[in-house]
């Protein structure tokens, strides 16, 4: 079975990447914001608030890295496997970022318990 070509014309391939590239800066913007006004405002769960910060940002990254690539499939194919990887690599880091953050907090709570003994 012969897989149909995706017909986008350039121009319109163009448009999408600007508007990836507009997004992406305006998020990079204010995640350099969130990130200034959270190390002007330590508190106990800051560290906890970061990392959760930065797994946002590197999934944004991810998101705009994903869609660039979308942009440039010629096929449905290489679209689906444009997808599969992203998702089989979202998975993958939502997971980690998960036992990271798990571990700070019990970590956090442990110091906790500790302070009360």
């Amino acid at each position: 079975m012969i897989e149909p070509k995706l017909e986008v014309p350039n121009e319109l391939r163009d448009l999408a990447e600007k508007t990836i590239d507009q997004a992406e800066r305006a998020f990079t913007m204010f995640f350099d914001a969130a990130s200034k006004s959270m190390a002007a405002v330590p508190g106990a769960g800051t560290e906890i608030s970061k990392q959760a910060l930065s797994f946002t940002e590197q999934n944004l990254k991810s998101a705009f890295e994903h869609a660039r690539k979308l942009v440039h499939a010629t096929d449905l194919q290489e679209a689906m496997r444009i997808q599969s990887d992203f998702l089989r690599s979202q998975f993958t880091s939502a997971g980690d970022h998960m036992r990271n953050i798990t571990g700070e907090v019990m970590s956090a709570a442990k110091d906790l318990t500790k302070g009360k003994s």
